[in-house]
């Protein structure tokens, strides 16, 4: 179960776009100024106020990460960024080595954000590219091209972040093998510290989804299979190291509040829609933006949604999460947390994958292999079924 002095994160939800991309099913729309002034205000109060409600109930909880997500966090002035971060420390107790992100999307940065942002402490980009040719970005409903990538990404460089993520996508319509491999070998070039990769999912209610024609632009399964594992290759021959499905780092770059999520750290949600996950219980906040600015903090149980999550619940999403990372899951802390050896619940199913070359046991811990890994979904299936048995 959770421990009361365990570390806590916080996601910091930025819901505003320039544009919706075509492929978003995230809580994000376009929005004006004085919407975005109304928003900070309201995020400073609840930020204010689930502080103190923290503080009361858990003092010494310490905050080991914040993740600034959207929506387009980087649309927002640099002054009113640097005022959600003061509001932040003053109520939240901070680790001295806190990882603090901002996702920022080309064409929505500039040198006079970026020197706002190390000035409030954010030592962490995680930039949005998806794709380094220009034809594909159009598709797609983004508002850059790569040569404004480009220009944003030396101007960070300049700026004094040493910590920088970039995302692609692969899968897109109509991408070949080369376009994909031509996007990673130039970012890899590039050198950041950490490459996110996701496959693309057609999310219903996007235009992707309603798009007449588009499935048949896509790729098939075993063509996704060749690019996930390129993909691996690639970015090896660069020196990145695979640490969970989808992500990839330079040795000591992994993202920290990611694996914190992966690995079941609390976090608090703060702002519209928001999600958190303390106490054993998952809430998320209000999503509609009237309501949500009206009563920006309420206690989690009076939330737009809030489960207590049961015994099962926390058994399956560490099983879910911790079998993403390429590590897996540790023995010691399943058994820490349950007060029950893994073997004891899941032995004879894993000792079936193992057999088959879907699993392998390694240091303590249980992983996939990367046969398992294109049959992660079914392994997971059967380790929850073995849970009542």
């Amino acid at each position: 179960m959770i421990d009361q002095n365990q570390d806590l994160e916080l996601y910091i939800h930025i819901p505003f776009c320039i544009r919706k991309c075509n492929y978003c099913d995230f809580l994000s729309f376009p929005s004006d100024e004085k919407t975005r002034d109304s928003y900070v205000q309201a995020l400073a109060d609840e930020i204010r106020q689930a502080g103190n409600w923290l503080a009361d109930g858990l003092p010494e909880r310490r905050v080991s990460s914040i993740f600034f997500g959207g929506g387009t966090p980087s649309i927002l002035k640099g002054d009113q960024v640097r005022r959600i971060m003061e509001e932040v420390r003053e109520h939240f107790l901070l680790k001295e080595d806190a990882e603090i992100s901002i996702e920022a999307n080309p064409g929505t940065m500039d040198r006079e954000k970026l020197l706002a942002w190390k000035t409030a402490g954010i030592n962490r980009l995680s930039m949005g590219l998806q794709t380094t040719d220009d034809r594909l970005l159009s598709e797609l409903g983004r508002i850059h091209s790569f040569e404004e990538f480009l220009a944003n990404y030396r101007e960070s460089r300049e700026a004094g972040f040493a910590n920088i993520n970039v995302d692609l996508m692969s899968g897109l319509p109509g991408q070949s093998v080369r376009d994909y491999e031509d996007s990673l070998r130039k970012i890899c070039g590039m050198k950041p510290e950490h490459i996110s990769s996701y496959s693309l999912i057609l999310e219903e209610g996007t235009p992707f989804y309603e798009s007449p024609g588009i499935r048949e632009r896509l790729p098939d399964e075993e063509l996704e299979r060749e690019l996930y594992e390129m993909t691996g290759r690639v970015l090896s021959e660069y020196g990145y190291e695979q640490y969970e499905i989808s992500n990839y780092a330079l040795p000591g770059r992994e993202c920290r509040h990611n694996i914190g999520y992966w690995t079941g750290v609390p976090y608090l949600g703060l702002g519209l829609g928001a999600s958190s996950y303390l106490n054993g219980a998952r809430f998320v906040n209000e999503s509609d933006l009237g309501a949500w600015l009206e009563h920006p903090f309420l206690v989690p149980d009076e939330r737009e949604s809030y489960e207590l999550l049961t015994r099962q619940d926390l058994l399956e999403e560490f099983l879910f999460l911790g079998l993403r990372m390429r590590r897996g899951v540790s023995y010691k802390e399943f058994s820490r947390r349950f007060g029950c050896e893994m073997k004891e619940m899941f032995g004879p199913v894993i000792s079936t994958y193992i057999k088959s070359g879907h699993l392998e046991e390694n240091d303590g811990f249980l992983r996939l292999t990367k046969a398992g890994i294109n049959v992660c979904d079914y392994i997971i299936v059967d380790l929850i079924g073995a849970i009542d048995k």
